[in-house]
């Protein structure tokens, strides 16, 4: 299981555990007192309740007892429930003994309680499992992994990482450095891959990690593809720990059974990264609720303006290349697309993006939409959604990912944003893709909470005043 995974599901589990002790212990003094105020020593049953709470908190910290939880039955389950219970009550029993406090303390809210909460965290912990399972194995949070390997042991390599990796990995690629099996099926994965061409298959597919077996294989070819995928921002495992160089990120572990070192340019704190969700999901159904207010308003000047309809939807490129539909309110001509080709010529952006200061697609409203940036408000969608982010890096189009080399690439390797480092300087003014690129690495290789809370002020200053939003 993979540092976020872990965190996501340990700290559920305990937040989930809480809970279900809580419902458990007042069911409990409910049923033996009837009502609250009836409750013998209501302060000794207090301090009681707050002793399960904090010995659950230590027990899943200490004993670490949701180890292999998404792949344990449901029976072996129930027995680990049983036991965390069991040695729950017997450690505030012998607490109450020590102090000489039982004799105050009523035998059936402890009983009521056991029985209980046995059956209420298993319960819990049975819809924790199919809720993880579905949110790990969803397409936005799956980890989508190649292996390359060497033919000799190509077999025995998937038929390992296959199964010591957890719910949440996803095989989507094989690549044969040594010899030529394109199109055969390992274990129901293809070969679609060998030595010459992996380094591109691995640049244009949607892709987190890649894991590489090269038993004896020249250190140079094995330098150059680590190289090339950590410059892309994909996570690389390799199962020789001979790689010197110094990365900012470096770890030397286990993996599928093997001694790796994963070498990925970007070290990200997921707890802070959890946060950076929650504040999306906030900031997102506000910006929803705005949105749905102002649509009819809006909608209602795009169709008096221009024909054609209210939104536009377009395949945008997202996090390490999952496609997505991003949404905006219209601002072109409907023949906006066909007629690029014939303005190319006046493109104003050096490099891979398309940029015209008086641009004769933009119909009289869209101008006014993107002066106030109104067209980005349907994006909030995307947001809650978790294709986009408050703050991240520009989302590319499809034929701008198709160009991209391995430098280009790492800019992809966090969640897109609504907003980001490149907006609030001054994006008129930039008018070199390098440049957008380079704000983009630099927002990546020094995020925090802190810039991301900083940009989101600039950007409100940047809308009220209309500064490089032309």
């Amino acid at each position: 299981m993979n540092r976020k995974t872990k965190i996501i599901e340990g700290y559920w589990l305990l937040f989930m555990d809480l809970v279900s002790i809580s419902v458990s212990y007042v069911i409990a003094i409910l049923l033996r007192f009837r009502a609250f105020r009836w409750v013998d020593e209501p302060e000794l049953h207090f301090i009681g309740y707050v002793c399960f709470l904090l010995f659950c908190a230590v027990y899943s910290f200490l004993f670490d007892w949701n180890r292999e939880f998404l792949k344990r039955g449901f029976l072996v389950e129930l027995v680990a429930v049983v036991k965390f219970n069991v040695f729950m009550v017997l450690s505030l029993m012998a607490g109450l003994f020590l102090f000489q406090r039982s004799l105050y303390f009523s035998r059936l809210v402890m009983g009521y309680f056991g029985v209980l909460n046995v059956f209420v965290v298993w319960l819990v912990r049975i819809c924790m499992k199919k809720a993880l399972r579905v949110y790990f194995t969803s397409q936005s949070n799956i980890v989508k992994m190649m292996i390359v390997t060497k033919d000799a042991v190509l077999e025995k390599t998937v038929a390992d990482v296959k199964a010591a990796v957890d719910i949440n990995y996803e095989i989507v690629a094989l690549a044969c450095v040594d010899a030529d099996r394109k199109g055969t099926l390992i274990d129901g994965i293809e070969v679609n891959a060998d030595g010459e061409n992996v380094l591109e298959l691995a640049r244009q597919m949607p892709l987190d990690e890649v894991f590489l077996n090269l038993p004896e294989e020249d250190k140079g070819y094995v330098r150059h593809i680590i190289y090339e995928l950590e410059s892309m921002g994909i996570a690389c495992h390799y199962n020789i720990d001979i790689i010197e160089r110094p990365q900012k990120e470096v770890r030397v572990g286990k993996f599928a059974g093997y001694t790796v070192v994963t070498y990925a340019i970007n070290s990200i704190d997921y707890r802070r990264m959890a946060v950076k969700r929650l504040i999306d999901i906030a900031g997102g159904l506000a910006g929803c609720v705005v949105t749905v207010v102002l649509t009819p308003f809006v909608a209602l000047a795009i169709r008096l303006d221009s024909p054609g309809p209210v939104f536009f939807v377009q395949t945008r490129i997202g996090k390490n290349g999952r496609r997505f539909k991003i949404y905006k309110f219209r601002s072109m001509y409907m023949d906006a697309e066909a007629r690029k080709k014939e303005l190319e010529a006046q493109n104003e952006m050096q490099g891979l993006m398309f940029k015209m200061e008086n641009d004769p697609r933009i119909t009289r409203v869209g101008r006014f939409l993107r002066k106030t940036s109104i067209d980005e408000l349907p994006q909030f969608f995307n947001i809650v959604k978790g294709d986009m982010s408050l703050v991240g890096t520009r989302p590319p189009t499809e034929e701008e990912f198709e160009q991209y080399n391995s430098h280009y690439r790492r800019r992809i390797s966090m969640t897109p944003g609504l907003t980001g480092l490149w907006q609030v300087k001054g994006r008129s003014e930039i008018v070199d893709f390098d440049e957008v690129v380079r704000l983009d690495l630099e927002y990546i290789d020094n995020w925090t909470l802190g810039l991301d809370i900083k940009i989101l002020f600039r950007t409100v200053w940047v809308v009220l005043t209309g500064k490089g939003s032309k």
